[in-house]
């Protein structure tokens, strides 16, 4: 995995259960441990960094869990939740620390009668907002979005969604969104990475991804989404066999096994994600860009 998250911008990271975007995710705030390369956060490498400068740095990176209610202690009143980073790292006095938690609060959509209560008393959505409230509370420069909206209601997932987008243009955010909804990283993204056990097979614009995919897997993908006019018949493509192993990836590319296009170069040899002058990549024997700009191993 190779790839690049620019100041102030979303990130959409897609692609089946069990592809690795999670771990991916982890890795970059190191609740994971790298087995191996690097992970540069303002040039600085994480992955080699000592406990006490990582403990700084992780007032700039962040996360909001997929499981809302998993991810807050029930011990905890929402006012502890939200003021334990400040606690942890020593930011600001106790007045202090008050004030910015009911401020957060209300930055969510929340108010001051929620700061007492504990987290069994809210709605899922309402639990997520307190998720998000936690991860501005240091004022960090990214944030990941583990699947925020995979677990809430369509109708909640939107307000979810925009909460997003309106504090990422109050507060200059950059995000790494994880997510399997296809429409919501349209709907949130500028960027597009999709994912296939453990690799990168497509990266691009946004727009580039969903109106001109290139990689076959991403196709099948986007096939999948549901069309709203019951008049319309999509023609979806159904992906033969089981996702091999991660642990015992096929040999060559790791898609040929379910892939209808496959030859005998992508059996045997795996290929580089190719990058395009317009700055789409996909790594894929069969559907190389013209006007190649480089390779990334």
């Amino acid at each position: 995995m190779s790839f690049d998250i620019w100041p102030g911008e979303t990130l959409g990271l897609v692609g089946e259960s069990g592809c690795g975007k999670t771990t991916i995710g982890r890795t970059i705030l190191r609740l994971t441990e790298p087995t191996s390369g690097t992970v540069c956060f303002e040039g600085n490498d994480v992955s080699k960094m000592k406990p006490e400068t990582l403990r700084r740095l992780r007032q700039n990176m962040q996360v909001v869990f997929q499981d809302p209610y998993a991810s807050l202690d029930p011990r905890m009143t929402v006012a502890d939740i939200v003021a334990e980073p400040l606690v942890v790292h020593k930011v600001g006095k106790r007045d202090e620390i008050q004030k910015k938690v009911l401020k957060l609060l209300e930055v969510v959509g929340l108010s001051s009668q929620h700061a007492n209560r504990y987290p069994h008393e809210f709605s899922g959505g309402q639990r997520q907002r307190i998720g998000i409230a936690r991860a501005l509370a240091l004022n960090p420069k990214l944030i990941i979005c583990d699947e925020p909206v995979s677990a809430l209601d369509v109708s909640i997932q939107s307000q979810v969604i925009n909460l997003l987008e309106d504090l990422q243009s109050e507060f200059g955010l950059t995000y790494l969104f994880i997510a399997h909804d296809l429409s919501v990283i349209h709907h949130i993204s500028d960027r597009v990475g999709v994912m296939y056990l453990g690799k990168l097979v497509e990266l691009g614009n946004v727009d580039s991804i969903f109106y001109n995919p290139w990689h076959p897997y991403t196709e099948a993908l986007l096939s999948a989404i549901p069309v709203l006019d019951p008049t319309v018949k999509r023609n979806g493509i159904v992906l033969k066999g089981d996702v091999p192993s991660p642990i015992d990836p096929p040999r060559g590319c790791r898609f040929h096994t379910r892939c209808s296009y496959a030859e005998t170069i992508c059996w045997e040899v795996e290929p580089l994600l190719v990058t395009s002058d317009c700055n789409h990549a996909v790594a894929c024997h069969l559907r190389k860009p013209n006007n190649i700009i480089k390779q990334d191993i």
